[in-house]
Order: C-alpha cells, then sequence, then structure tokens
C-alpha cells in the first residue's frame, strides 16, 4: 500500500496541510514541514512558488512572492523533499504547482527528480486533463501519482476525463473562486462529495476556503479529507522564521477537529 493510500484508510478523514515551499526561506521550509507534522497532517502538500499563481487568492499569491523574493530555486523544493522524505519515512508529501516550472527542463526530468525525491503525488494547477500527455505519463511511470482538481462546474460529461489517470486522491475544489477568500456550503460541499464517490473509488478531499476546526469538523464527516492551506501561510507571514510553533498548534487544533469529526455520528 502506498503513503496516500495508507493515509486515507485509518479508518478516519485525512487532514491535509499546505504551505508554500521557500516561504519565508528555503532554511526555514524544514521546520514548518515538521511542525505539520508534529501537529498531526496526515498528507502534505509544498507548493512550488511561481509568478503567477492563478488560482490562488492573496495570502497563497504573497506567499510565493516572499519564497521567490529568498531566492528559491526548484533545486531547493526538491532538496528541501528529499530532506523531508529522510527524517518522515512515512509521510505522503505532494508538490503542488503550476505547470511552467514542471515543464520548462522536460516532463521527465521532473517526473525522474519527484521520483528520486521521494515525493508521493504532484497536483499541477494548470494543465487540464484533455492535455495529460504533457506530463501524466511520466508521473504515472515514475510511480508518482497525478492528483487531478474537480470543481462545481466539472459535469457529468467531463469528470470522466478528470478521473482518467488520476490517483492518490481527488481535490475537490469547494468553490467557482480562488483559494482562502470563501467556503462553500456544507450542503453543496455534501451533494458534490457524494456525486463524486459514485464516480469513482479515489478517496475525495475537499480544499479552498477550509481555514479552522470548526469549519474543517463538518467538511470532514461528509469527504476523505479536509484540505487547509491559507491558514497556516497566514500563519507564516506573520511569524516568518518563528512560524513552526504557531503552525504545530493551528494543525493540531484541525487534526482534533478532523479526526474526531465523525466519533459519534449515527
Amino acid at each position: 500500500m502506498s503513503r496516500l493510500q495508507s493515509a486515507f484508510t485509518r479508518g478516519r478523514p485525512a487532514l491535509v496541510c499546505f504551505i508554500t515551499g521557500g516561504d519565508p526561506t528555503p532554511d526555514a521550509t524544514p521546520a514548518i514541514l515538521d511542525a505539520l507534522v508534529e501537529g498531526g497532517a496526515d498528507v502534505i502538500e509544498l507548493g512550488m512558488p511561481f509568478t503567477d499563481p492563478m488560482a490562488d487568492g492573496p495570502a497563497i499569491q504573497a506567499a510565493n512572492l516572499r519564497a521567490l523574493g529568498a531566492g528559491t530555486k526548484t533545486a531547493d523544493i526538491f532538496r528541501i523533499a528529499t530532506d523531508f522524505r529522510a527524517r518522515h519515512p512515512q509521510v505522503p508529501l505532494v508538490l503542488m504547482g503550476y505547470a511552467n516550472p514542471m515543464i520548462t527542463r522536460g516532463p521527465q526530468w521532473f517526473a525522474d527528480e519527484c521520483r528520486k525525491a521521494g515525493l508521493d503525488g504532484v497536483i499541477c494547477v494548470d494543465i487540464p486533463p484533455e492535455e495529460d500527455a504533457e506530463l501524466g505519463p511520466f508521473l504515472r511511470a515514475a510511480g508518482v501519482s497525478l492528483i487531478r482538481l474537480a470543481t462545481p462546474t466539472t459535469d457529468a460529461a467531463r469528470l470522466p476525463a478528470v478521473l482518467d489517470g488520476s490517483s492518490g486522491f481527488l481535490y475537490y475544489v469547494s468553490v467557482a473562486g480562488i483559494t482562502g477568500m470563501q467556503q462553500a456550503g456544507l450542503g453543496s460541499i455534501e451533494a458534490a462529495v457524494a456525486r463524486l464517490k459514485a464516480a469513482s473509488d479515489i478517496p475525495v478531499a475537499v480544499g479552498f476556503g477550509v481555514r479552522t476546526p470548526e469549519q474543517a469538523g463538518p467538511i470532514a464527516r461528509v469527504a476523505d479529507g479536509v484540505v487547509v492551506g491559507s491558514a497556516l501561510i497566514d500563519l507564516i507571514a506573520t511569524h516568518g522564521a518563528d512560524a513552526a510553533g504557531p503552525v504545530r498548534q493551528l494543525t493540531l487544533a484541525l487534526a482534533e477537529a478532523v479526526h474526531n469529526a465523525r466519533k459519534g455520528a449515527a
């Protein structure tokens, strides 16, 4: 069983946490990643900084700019991932970002680097399923999951294309907008998750707009996982290189809410 499969088969929902690699600096990122693990994150998404993160709201946009301003390079991201895998051999680590940094040196090179770094999956925001050949076959050949996004506008006609070649988990973007700005109603999330799970046995993790334990808990009752990013990024923006402690505390609270969401449910 892969690390990602294991994260979603523990008899409880999974907490998925996102931070931007290199924010506030490449040297500060490892301690923040360790804080996520210590806080109880089941899966960690490591963002590749990019100049034009079009799917992200102001918090993650600013994190990308801070990381790039600190001189973060693609080589730093892979070094951070490699070192993380040595410290945490069982914790799934997913790279999330945009096509340009991933394929500028060729998809084969990128897939090989992901494999060597021990990455479990990749989320590429701006390569649609119809252009899977740009990256998907290379990742799958390297044993790296391609994790796709589904949205409120992913209808029944397009969903099979989204699911084809996807593995690890399906990331349900719960709002038709950018990260961190709003949260969808629980009723619409529940209906969407039910529709996605009826079409596939891939675990469904819900993100975009989830910031607090109070928001994460109810979503965890209906989804296989909950993704939190902007709230953690805000702590990094506030505390900088000293963010590990606050990040650990928020992760602990989120993990408690997510992991215990279904206890006592009828």
